[in-house]
């Protein structure tokens, strides 16, 4: 069981990072490096997290389809993760 959420987890983080990425190469007109480093500027860091965060909802729902409830607990947790992130990035 913990192996399944640390699994979840671990997709779950992959997918935000992927999902800011991918908003970034897709939307910016700037390097990843210079992207992230205005992003951090201009205090949107926590933006370009909560949309790479989309991609953990289809992960969830997949998981919740296959019927892997402890795989999408682990999505959840990652979820709650970069919103903890996010919530610090906007106050500090």
């Amino acid at each position: 069981m913990k192996k399944e959420i640390v699994i979840g987890f671990l997709v779950g983080i992959f997918a935000n990072l992927t999902g800011s990425y991918l908003y970034i190469f897709f939307f910016s007109d700037y390097s990843l490096e210079t992207t992230l480093k205005m992003a951090v500027e201009n205090n949107i860091l926590g933006s370009l997290i909560a949309l790479g965060a989309i991609l953990n909802l289809i992960v969830f729902f997949i998981y919740l389809k296959k019927k892997q409830i402890y795989r999408a607990r682990g999505v959840v947790i990652a979820t709650l993760v970069a919103a903890i992130i996010i919530l610090i990035s906007k106050f500090y």
